[in-house]
């Protein structure tokens, strides 16, 4: 397995890391020691499906949502002034 000093697996992230993917794990180091391993993803973890919307249907917004509870916050701002 390849190891790469920290410098250069900054300077090339991009590239190294599409050679991962395909399966070509490697090891960065930090002043020529072993600090992590990278590897790519099985196909579980890859099919972790974090998408926008995963609750559609589940919360439901009030029509007058924009307007809630606007006697009561008009009230905290009066409250305290002589009528």
């Amino acid at each position: 397995m390849e190891t790469i000093n920290i410098h250069e697996a900054k300077t090339h992230l991009s590239r190294l890391v599409e050679q991962a993917a395909k399966g070509k794990a490697f090891i960065i180091a930090k002043a020529g020691k072993p600090m992590v391993k990278v590897v790519p993803l099985s196909e579980e973890e890859q099919s972790i499906d974090t998408k926008l919307g995963f609750m559609a249907g589940e919360i439901s917004v009030p029509e007058d949502f924009d307007t809630m509870g606007t006697t009561e916050i008009e009230c905290l701002f009066h409250e305290g002034e002589d009528s």
